[in-house]
């Protein structure tokens, strides 16, 4: 039996048009666009990307800044529509992207759980019978009625990861918020993926971490400026791209 694909890119490009002059304020740009004197250049941030994940596999994209990793991410999050090529996922989606996104930095920790649960599409009985759960998992107890305005990056990473992972979804896609916050918490973010991964979600994970690659990923896709330079199983492709002294 030939095992589902949960993630199929196929010759994905996508281009952006950058302003080729810098501009200062949101007048000068509207008085600009208006008499047609802004001048773009093309930037082509993925080029004829394919890449097919199956059901239940962890897969790390590594490259670095600006190579396309985020780009890819969040085309496969249908946030951004490809320019070329298409892409098609199976099941239910949560990524995690952006830090904060979805959050109301004037409202507490515990109206942003409702909030930002309402957002993933949680109902409030659901929500209010986690709610310990969520706080406990992001050791936020002390802060639930503080506004996170006033939160570190790795508190709303936290607090984002505990919510968006509450339950278990078809596709779990992380950008680099592993990376924010204690060891410790790195470690309890990892056994949650670890457990999912134990119950079938399919996971894509962007990360500087070539350790924690190493460690979660079954495969590897490799970018570099935009284009694959390398897929394959994680040790030979990490091996690779520590060779070049980019890790």
């Amino acid at each position: 039996m030939k095992e589902q694909l949960a993630v199929d890119i196929e010759h994905v490009t996508m281009r952006f048009n950058m302003p080729k002059e810098k501009i200062d304020n949101i007048k000068e740009y509207f008085i600009k666009l208006l008499k047609r004197q802004i001048r773009y250049e093309e930037f082509t941030a993925l080029s004829d990307v394919s890449l097919q994940v199956k059901s239940g596999e962890v897969v790390g994209i590594i490259g670095l800044n600006g190579s396309g990793k985020s780009t890819l991410l969040k085309i496969i999050s249908g946030i951004l529509k490809p320019c070329e090529g298409s892409v098609r996922t199976h099941g239910t989606i949560s990524p995690l992207i952006e830090l904060g996104a979805g959050f109301d930095y004037e409202l507490t920790t515990k109206e942003n759980i409702f909030l930002n649960g309402a957002v993933l599409g949680f109902d409030h009985a659901f929500l209010k019978e986690k709610y310990d759960e969520i706080l406990d998992f992001a050791e936020l107890r002390d802060f639930e009625n503080v506004a996170i305005k006033n939160f570190s990056s790795g508190m709303v990473a936290r607090l984002g990861f505990a919510i968006a992972t509450l339950v278990k979804p078809d596709i779990l896609i992380v950008d680099e918020i592993l990376s924010v916050g204690d060891f410790l918490f790195q470690q309890k973010c990892e056994k949650r993926i670890s457990e999912m991964m134990g119950g079938g979600t399919t996971v894509l994970i962007v990360s500087h971490s070539i350790d924690q690659i190493e460690r979660l990923c079954n495969r590897v896709i490799w970018l570099e400026h935009g284009k694959t330079q390398m897929i394959g199983e994680t040790r030979a492709v990490c091996e690779q791209y520590k060779q070049t002294g980019r890790s």
